[in-house]
């Protein structure tokens, strides 16, 4: 009898255990999911701002060198520094006010853009103007979303080619009289210019103490002695017209033909077009 007993207190407990288990399966089932409820929520917190910074990656792809997954590849062989500092970890953020130089050159977020323009009389070449006068900012206004700079400048009355960017170290190459960069001007002068007075710009000579030295110097072919090709790297401020005023002429219009080896082929007065690469690339090695 106590064995039939125990066998009947066994399959009784024997049938309380599924219910159990069931039960146990819902409780873990709940705490499973609040659990996730719990990490999720977590997440969402910790996901990252743009105030913390970008990847490192994503800094090199938007500064235009290469793409997000050859940037990685560009960081792990050590190409990038972040204030000096050599970083190959993935996943590394930087801000705006950090430094950072790939291959030891200094690079921007910003995709770089070269625009030249055919800069047309009245307008000045400064980013705004006090005084209300028009600037050739109005004209390259819509050329790009990012904030491009004039390179060197052209005053209000000469008209001619105008490079806009905003990639500062080819904008610093291209105006320092170290690389010696040439700029050819189209010069109308108020009478014909003598042969002797030619040759005297073309030998060099003292203007305001300082020795000024042109590249080149002659009349345009098939047109008037008073039109005269100047080929010239000075970047000193109205130095064509005060070349002239100082061998008593005056510059009745004055055209930037040639700046940099970049020509105002199919470019009218006025309008702009964005650099090709080749262009890009032979002003680099300039």
């Amino acid at each position: 009898m106590n064995s039939n007993k125990n066998s009947s207190r066994g399959r009784q407990q024997g049938k309380r255990k599924p219910q159990n288990t069931s039960r146990n399966k819902f409780e873990n089932r709940k705490k499973f999911s609040k659990e996730m409820q719990q990490n999720t929520k977590t997440k969402q917190a910790k996901q990252p701002t743009e105030s913390d910074g970008i990847r490192l990656n994503k800094y090199i792809a938007n500064s235009g060198i290469c793409s997000r997954r050859e940037a990685d590849v560009f960081i792990k062989a050590g190409s990038a520094t972040v204030n000096g500092k050599l970083i190959t970890e993935m996943g590394f953020k930087v801000s705006e006010t950090d430094e950072v130089r790939f291959d030891g050159s200094l690079i921007s977020p910003e995709q770089k853009r070269y625009v030249l323009l055919n800069k047309p009389k009245n307008f000045i070449t400064t980013m705004e103007d006090d005084r209300g006068r028009r600037t050739v900012m109005e004209l390259v206004a819509n050329a790009s979303k990012e904030r491009i700079y004039p390179v060197g400048r052209l005053d209000r009355n000469t008209t001619g080619l105008l490079l806009f960017t905003n990639d500062g170290e080819l904008a610093k190459k291209l105006t320092h009289p170290k690389h010696n960069i040439q700029k050819l001007y189209h010069a109308y002068l108020d009478k014909k210019l003598t042969m002797n007075d030619l040759h005297k710009i073309s030998d060099g000579f003292i203007l305001d103490e300082r020795r000024v030295i042109v590249d080149d110097i002659s009349y345009i072919q098939d047109r008037p002695k008073s039109e005269v090709g100047v080929k010239i790297h000075s970047g000193r401020n109205r130095i064509v017209r005060r070349i002239f005023e100082h061998f008593n002429y005056k510059v009745v219009k004055l055209d930037r033909v040639l700046f940099a080896g970049l020509t105002k082929k199919n470019l009218s007065r006025g309008h702009w077009r964005n650099l090709t690469e080749m262009e890009v690339n032979t002003l680099k090695m300039l």
